[in-house]
């Protein structure tokens, strides 16, 4: 298996969760593309929807991509509270685990602050401002 890519569905605010999340990352968009992209005779697109996202791609480290799109009014809305599947970002330094940590809990809510986990590694969680629920970890002892 080459990759595995998260998508996350978000209520509209799609864009402005990846411009922090590109803040933090650093890094360039690879995609977007709006629903008024795809808007034709057979896909009425409505004007409030048109600037939503269907698709935006932000590649983070080596080979892994972040990738979102907004959930149009017509499909009803993702409930930004459920239990959804967390993102575990691998740092390659204790450096890197502090930076990330810090910059993607910035205005959310820490589960459990980053320190030495009983697992050996240096790791911590949390709920960031969007809802998305992150694991940020730097396992010394990888050798990969």
């Amino acid at each position: 298996m080459r990759t595995i890519n998260p998508w996350i569905n978000f209520n509209g605010n799609a864009e402005e969760a990846f411009t922090f999340y590109k803040s933090v990352f650093g890094g360039e968009f690879t995609k977007i593309v709006r629903f008024k992209d795809l808007a034709s005779d057979e896909f009425q697109v409505p004007e409030r929807e048109a600037d939503k996202l269907m698709h935006i791609a932000l590649p983070i480290g080596k080979n892994n991509v972040l990738i979102a799109n907004d959930v149009p009014e017509f499909m009803g809305r993702v409930n930004e509270n459920e239990n959804r599947s967390k993102i575990v970002v691998a740092a390659e330094s204790r450096e890197e685990a502090d930076k990330i940590f810090n910059g993607l809990s910035a205005g959310g809510d820490v589960e459990g602050a980053i320190g030495d986990s009983p697992w050996d590694t240096y790791a911590g969680m949390f709920r960031d401002k969007y809802g998305i629920e992150w694991i940020v970890e730097f396992d010394p002892n990888y050798k990969g």
